[in-house]
């Protein structure tokens, strides 16, 4: 597979696209409104409410921006004013980390189980787990665990990352302990700082968009802006190394970069309801406060035999699977296929799709077809969906 990353400016704004064998498969906004709260970004916050009968707890991060947070995910935090004896009080100030931005009417979500992420492994505070990303091979994956014996005695939880496949021992453990380091000043830091203190930034804002980027697979990354360009240089040279023989600055000013990959055209399909393949039939995509629904319907496609309705749905599976990484669609996820029937049909689907989100680097469950024909599905939430983002942004679509 041929994939590389643009960035570049669209409708007046950065965004990182992540083309795939010449397919959009990602899109990233770059930076957001300074109002907003961003995902990875470290507060001190102050607890204002404690709702047991919904097992959660208010916690203000800046005067006035109160966000959610499980009870589960804040009890055993780093406390920085202890307010009662109980595990959580009101009137506690503890350290936080944002989980999940404002979506809708959804406030910001918190979680006091902090967590630093690097290229090659990721850290946390309350969870002292030692684990290796699953989609490395079993044989390698095994060996890491062996060279992770030896962070026995660190008092953080560690995790793997799929880009850390290639790493010798040496320059694995050597930035397990460089990301303690940073964990460890974070946490001394935060002894002497004042309540609602920002501890950590998001950072470089096209950083978390890279962080999913496998580097054996990336060929280039391709950037026109020149502040964007050092930005990116910047960034590669503390973080990312390896990365930095890949980076490539484009110059053709006859021929601006978002008109090459036909960039602006493939934010508005990215945004529409409607999706055409091939066949002639289309997917309706609905997200909605609750869960994302998708519509199969055979439209200009020819049907009517058990074998054509089968090959509209496995192409539906296909692209549903795509337009699902595209969109950055999360949580629950519906699709209603057409004219299914019998178990082989509904096993052969059930295969395909599958298939099609292995290649997904967000955790994507395919759970199975209900009684009433729906195809049930779970993506882990991270950041917000692409429409989201982009009007948080401020972009007219």
């Amino acid at each position: 597979m041929e994939r590389k990353a643009v960035a570049a400016y669209v409708k007046d704004h950065p965004f990182l696209f992540v083309i795939e064998d010449g397919r959009v498969a990602e899109i990233h906004p770059i930076g957001s409104k300074k109002d907003t709260c961003v995902v990875g970004e470290i507060y001190i916050g102050k607890v204002k409410k404690i709702l047991p009968n919904i097992q959660a707890a208010f916690i203000e991060i800046r005067p006035g921006m109160e966000c959610y947070c499980a009870l589960s995910d804040a009890k055993q935090g780093f406390f920085t004013c202890k307010a009662g004896k109980k595990p959580l009080c009101v009137g506690d100030e503890l350290v936080v980390q944002v989980k999940k931005e404002a979506a809708g009417t959804k406030q910001p979500a918190v979680t006091a189980n902090i967590s630093l992420q690097g290229a090659y492994c990721i850290l946390s505070l309350t969870d002292q787990a030692l684990g290796v990303s699953v989609k490395i091979e079993k044989k390698k994956r095994e060996e890491i665990r062996t060279w992770l014996s030896e962070c026995a005695d660190t008092s953080f939880g560690i995790i793997v990352r799929t880009n850390a496949a290639a790493l010798t021992k040496e320059e694995l453990l050597l930035d397990i302990r460089k990301q303690e380091q940073s964990f460890q000043t974070l946490l001394d830091k935060a002894k002497t700082r004042t309540c609602f203190t920002c501890l950590k930034k998001a950072g470089f804002p096209g950083s978390a968009a890279l962080l999913g980027l496998n580097e054996e697979t990336l060929t280039s990354l391709i950037v026109e802006d020149p502040n964007l360009y050092e930005s990116f240089r910047s960034y590669l040279e503390s973080e990312r190394p390896k990365l930095l023989d890949r980076l490539m600055r484009y110059e053709d000013t006859l021929l601006p970069l978002h008109k090459l990959y036909i960039l602006e055209k493939e934010l508005e399909r990215a945004l529409s309801e409607k999706v055409w393949m091939k066949s002639g039939a289309y997917l309706v995509i609905q997200p909605t406060e609750a869960l994302t629904v998708i519509d199969v319907n055979s439209g200009k496609a020819i049907a009517g035999k058990k074998e054509q309705y089968l090959n509209i749905n496995l192409e539906a599976a296909k692209e549903a699977a795509h337009q699902i990484r595209l969109r950055n669609l999360s949580g629950i996820i519906l699709i209603d296929f057409i004219n299914l029937s019998g178990d082989d049909e509904r096993k052969a689907l059930l295969s395909a799709m599958r298939a099609a989100v292995a290649s997904d680097s967000v955790k994507t469950d395919v759970i199975d077809i209900t009684k009433l024909e729906l195809m049930e599905i779970t993506r882990r939430k991270a950041n917000v969906p692409l429409s989201e983002a982009v009007r948080k942004a401020g972009i007219k679509k």
